[in-house]
Order: C-alpha cells, then sequence, then structure tokens
C-alpha cells in the first residue's frame, strides 16, 4: 500500500473553507510555527509568590547607574518598582489631611464610616490613615492606623472602608467602639483609581468611535477612564502617566520607599502640563514628550486636556515648559483625527496615531524643535498599546486589520482575519495590548473576545515566516526580554494576580499546558470522487524538553464524506519517541487530522515537554465509489 506523506503549510488559516484550505492548517491554540512547522508554545511560571494590587496594564524595565534592574508595574489599582521580588508601592499621593479625620463604628459591623471634609475620593481609592487613637474597643489605634481601600463614597465629606485586623482580615467592632479616633487623625490619600471596564459612554469616545465632539457626555479625566499607564526611563529615574492623569516622577536615588511625584511639584516647575493622555521621552535629544497634553492659556496650564496637543519640555528637563527663545520647549497641534489614540518610539521618530490616523514627529532642532508629518489616514489605532516595536519595522493592529510601518504603511494580510475581528469585544478594546517575542520571530496582540470584557485570546504573526497564530491566554501586559532574560507578563490564578516569566518551562506553571492541539482543514483523494481507506499512520514527531522521553500526545483522525457533513471522530491513538506506526480503519470521503497534547490539567500527568510536528505519512488507498 503506498504510503502518503502529507506536510501542511505553515500557519492557521481561517479565512478559506476547510475543504478550500486542503494542505493547510484550520485551527490551533497554544501552538507557534517555527521554521515552517508547528510545535507547542513554550510554557511559564510565577516569577514570584508575591501578588500585587488590580488588574496589571503595562511594564517596563530599565537599568539604574549602579547596574540595579527595575521592573514598573502599571495597575488599574496601583503603580509599582520591582525589584527582586518586591513589588513596591511608589503609587503618588494626590492629597494629604491633617488633623481632620473623623471616625464612627457600629457595633456588630466592620464599616467605618469617615468624615473628611473635600476628601475627593472614588470608590477603590486608598487613603493611609496615622494618628489615629483607639475607638475604645477592638478598633484600636494599631487597626485604624494602616492602609486602606475605600469601599463606598457617600458623599464629598464622608465614606466607608472595612476594618480589617493584622491578617488582613474584616474586623467588626463591639459595644466599646464609641470614640472618634481623636483630634490628631491625618489622611493620605493616593491618586484616584481609573476603571478595570472600559465605559464608552463617559468621556472619552463617547457614543460611536470618534463621533460628536470630543468628550460630548463628560469632561476628560483619570476617575471615569479604563486605567492605563505609559511610563518611560529619564537617565535612572522614572517618568509615569496614568492615562488622562497627571505626570510623575520617581527618583531613583531616593530609594523605592519613596512614591512618585507630581511633577508641578518639583523644584523649578514652570508650566509643566498638570494632565495628559500619554507620556514619552525622547531618548536620543532628551525632551520629555506629553500626547494629549493640556495647554497654556496665559500663564498657566488649563487643566483640560487638549486630545490632538502634544507638549515637549526643554531639552534634558522636566521642570521646564515655558517656550522661550532660551530653551526647546514648546507644543504642536494634530489636525488629523478627534483624539490622540497612541504613540510610540521608533527608530529616530516617534510615531503617533490619532483615531483615523498615523503622523511622525522628529527632532529637527531650532527653532522649531521638532516637525511633524501625516504618513497616512485611515490608519488609526486600536487602542494606547496596540502598537509595537519589532527588528523590521513598527506593527500595529487597526479597527480594520494589521499593519507594518517601515518607512511606509502596509497592511499585512492576514490568514485570521475575520476570525479576530467578527468575535472581539469592541466595546473593551482599549484593553488590546501588543507584544513581540524576539526569540521566535513573533509579533503578537492579546485581546478580548465578544463573550469577555478582559483579555482571553491572542492572535501572532511569525514576520519572517509570515505565519499567524491564534489561542486562549489572559495576559494584560507583556515586556519581552531584554534587561530581563525572559519574557515578563501579568495574568491572574485563581483570580490572584501575579507576575509571570515566559518561555522558561514546558508547562503552564508547573501543570501541564491544557487543550494544546493543531488541526488541519479537510484532506480529500481525487476530490472526493472515490471514498478512500486509511489503514495507519506513520507519526513524525520530534519530543523536546527535560521529560521528553516520557512525552505523548494524541493523534485524531476525524471524518466526513461530504463539506456540510459534521466531522465525526475515527479514531484517537497516542504517540510517544518510540511509537513506529498508528492502525486505525477508516473509510471516508474527506478527513481532518488533528494533533493534540496528551497533557491533563486535573491530574497533572505528563508535563516537561515540547513537541513539534513534521511530515507525517498515511497509508491510503482508493475504495471505490459507493
Amino acid at each position: 500500500m503506498a504510503l502518503t506523506k502529507i506536510l501542511f503549510n505553515p500557519g492557521i488559516n481561517k479565512e478559506m473553507t476547510d475543504l478550500v484550505d486542503k494542505g493547510g492548517w484550520a485551527d490551533g491554540n497554544l501552538i507557534r510555527f517555527r521554521k515552517g512547522l508547528p510545535e507547542k508554545i513554550g510554557g511559564w511560571a510565577k516569577a514570584t509568590t508575591e501578588n500585587y494590587q488590580g488588574t496589571g496594564r503595562a511594564l517596563t524595565a530599565w537599568v539604574a547607574l549602579d547596574a540595579t534592574k527595575y521592573l514598573g508595574l502599571g495597575t488599574t489599582l496601583k503603580y509599582y518598582v520591582t525589584t527582586g521580588d518586591i513589588f513596591n508601592d511608589v503609587t503618588p499621593i494626590r492629597a494629604t489631611t491633617t488633623n481632620g479625620i473623623v471616625f464612627a463604628a457600629t457595633n456588630g459591623s466592620s464599616t467605618i464610616t469617615a468624615t473628611d471634609s473635600s476628601h475627593g475620593a472614588v470608590v477603590n481609592d486608598f487613603v493611609t490613615i496615622s494618628g489615629a487613637a483607639t475607638l475604645g474597643g477592638v478598633i484600636t489605634d494599631a487597626v485604624l492606623n494602616q492602609e486602606y481601600q475605600i469601599t463606598s463614597v457617600a458623599n464629598a465629606n464622608t465614606y466607608t472602608f472595612t476594618a480589617k485586623d493584622s491578617s488582613g482580615d474584616a474586623l467588626a467592632a463591639n459595644s466599646s467602639d464609641t470614640g472618634n479616633g481623636g483630634a490628631g487623625v491625618d489622611g493620605a490619600y493616593q491618586i484616584n483609581v481609573g476603571l478595570d471596564v472600559y465605559v464608552s459612554s463617559t468621556g472619552w469616545g463617547a457614543g460611536l468611535w470618534g463621533a460628536g465632539p470630543f468628550g460630548s457626555a463628560t469632561a476628560l479625566s483619570d476617575t471615569d477612564q479604563l486605567r492605563l499607564w505609559s511610563h518611560d526611563a529619564f537617565g535612572e529615574d522614572l517618568i509615569i502617566n496614568p492615562r488622562a492623569g497627571g505626570i510623575y516622577y520617581w527618583d531613583e536615588s531616593s530609594g523605592v520607599s519613596t512614591r512618585a511625584v507630581d511633577i508641578t511639584t518639583l523644584s523649578g516647575a514652570n508650566l509643566s502640563p498638570t494632565k495628559g493622555l500619554q507620556t514619552i521621552v525622547s531618548d536620543i535629544d532628551r525632551h520629555v514628550i506629553v500626547l494629549g497634553a493640556d495647554p497654556i492659556v496665559g500663564s498657566a496650564r488649563t487643566g483640560a486636556i487638549d486630545p490632538l496637543l502634544i507638549a515637549f519640555s526643554d531639552q534634558e528637563s522636566i521642570t521646564e515648559w515655558d517656550p522661550s527663545a532660551t530653551n526647546t520647549a514648546g507644543s504642536l497641534r494634530l489636525s488629523s483625527g478627534s483624539q490622540i489614540v497612541g504613540g510610540l518610539r521608533s527608530r529616530q521618530e516617534l510615531l503617533i496615531w490619532t483615531d483615523t490616523s498615523l503622523y511622525t514627529m522628529q527632532f529637527i532642532g531650532a527653532p522649531f524643535t521638532f516637525g511633524v508629518n501625516l504618513i497616512n489616514e485611515n490608519v488609526g489605532l486600536i487602542s494606547p498599546s496596540a502598537a509595537i516595536n519589532a527588528p523590521d519595522g513598527v506593527y500595529w493592529m487597526a479597527r480594520d486589520g494589521f499593519y507594518t510601518y517601515n518607512g511606509s504603511v502596509q497592511r499585512l494580510v492576514c490568514s485570521v482575519l475575520n476570525y479576530v475581528l467578527d468575535d472581539f469585544n469592541s466595546s473593551q478594546s482599549f484593553k488590546t495590548i501588543s507584544f513581540t517575542n524576539r526569540e521566535f520571530n513573533e509579533v503578537g496582540w492579546f485581546y478580548p473576545s465578544s463573550s469577555s470584557t478582559e483579555i482571553d485570546r491572542y492572535v501572532t504573526y511569525n514576520y519572517l515566516e509570515k505565519a499567524w497564530s491564534i489561542g486562549e491566554l489572559s495576559r494584560t501586559a507583556w515586556l519581552d526580554d531584554g534587561i530581563f532574560e525572559k519574557p515578563r507578563a501579568t495574568g491572574k490564578d485563581s483570580s490572584v494576580n501575579y507576575l509571570y516569566i515566559h518561555e522558561n518551562s514546558d508547562d503552564a506553571d508547573g501543570i501541564p499546558m491544557d487543550n494544546v492541539f493543531i488541526e488541519s482543514g479537510d484532506i480529500d483523494i481525487e476530490d472526493g470522487e472515490k471514498f478512500s481507506f486509511i489503514r495507519r499512520i506513520i507519526p513524525d514527531v520530534k519530543f523536546l524538553g527535560e521529560n521528553s522521553t516520557n512525552g505523548q500526545i494524541n493523534f485524531v483522525l476525524k471524518t466526513r464524506n461530504f463539506p456540510g457533513d459534521s466531522l465525526s471522530t475515527n479514531s484517537t491513538s497516542d504517540v510517544t519517541s518510540s511509537t513506529q506506526q498508528n492502525h486505525i480503519r477508516a473509510r471516508t470521503r474527506q478527513m481532518v487530522f488533528r494533533a493534540q497534547s496528551d497533557d491533563d490539567a486535573a491530574t497533572g500527568v505528563r508535563t516537561g515537554f515540547k513537541w513539534r510536528l513534521g511530515a507525517n505519512r498515511f497509508d491510503i488507498r482508493p475504495d471505490g465509489k459507493r
């Protein structure tokens, strides 16, 4: 009997029908293509058992002059500077109250009511209390004098929080807790938190995308926006900016126990922007650039964001923003689009996307400092973090597909485009993040599917082999290797937030990866004119990893006689490194071949291996027309 070698085309193709996609892969999960062959992706593990508060939304890394490696992490609730395994909270303080907070407790309840005139807090904000005295019972001074997260806001002067003991568990007051905390209670309020779910009816993007006047529902502010962060190193220090919020500076020399401060409070600050949509440091000419800054009117900043205004500081300065003949500070305003969505520092230029167009911004020197050029219209950015630098250019995701820029804009031919766009939660599009995995020549995007309000899927593109992959994985921020050896990403485990290291194992944090597979389009013989009889499969599989000798996958053969028929699983057979052949019996006009890991997340078997699929051979013969 003749053996037929089948080597499928690289990449997932969901743009064709299953029958037309003969010789191609039609579906997959947790698979990448390397040298044209599909293989299981690398695994991941927690970077540390420590966790952090809020959903991770941004990661950056930089090195201090003493060679200390830092990792910056912005979440929906906090900003952290990470050293080693420790998440150091450097979230800026918005306001302080001195001798001005009064408490009230209710017997049997853990809810504490705090009265502080014009506190300015919103639900989920954090306040650190100090100087409080006992309320007289179990709500002691030690209970009160710590950081609390605000659970409700009754009005401009009153809010509540839940009293907790030393282990963090809720602590109910008793009948003796009748005091008010004394006359010396201080409070330090961290900057207002933003939203964890994008709400299109407030401020940014109210109504249809880019429709109507900017901010037609409410004025743009950081509290009614999805909490996103931009951050960039300024030497060994860090500049951070919550989207639509203030611009803050963290001084490395002051140590990780100190918080970032508003740049308007720095010594010598002169007309510094009070708000911005994104902040970037120009590493060639050392200007701080704020996209979507508040303009200068007269002798002051307005405090209201102009969504198309770009402001830049004097060279080598964080504090000087007043344009004059003796400095290089200034501003520019874009004309195409209704708002700046995002920017990316690229090779000797800054790329800036509005909701409709792409601009380049370049340092041109005196007297104008910077110049902008409109590169292309109708190529807007789908989210502030949807653009990424790769070795061969810049890639980004727009609302109608994927693009690349390397001196000119080109649209990528995408074999999974409709699959992504047809099952995409456009109401949460601002959560979409781009990523690179340079070790494997990949760019990609994590995005929320239509059934999810949070990221749950990804799409990747191998830019050397022009192959697309898809899969299900929730990662809300990503940082490729560079300063750190392997990629870092943020995610959840049982609703707890962790930092993960990727490509450092063959498993999913110590357990087998679940649902790893690759599945072909329909294969037929003589265009389905005759039935075919499949007798056996000669596998070509390479097992890799520390436990490769114990690796095992399944070959699954599915059959049907007509394209409109449902697929039926004909056989499932195990394949190991010692498997010579799999005997099967199938009579069909069309067949689908599937390879899947024999990993079982429930029982925890067969960890520590990867696999790569080669040219498998099928023993096929014609078997008549009826």
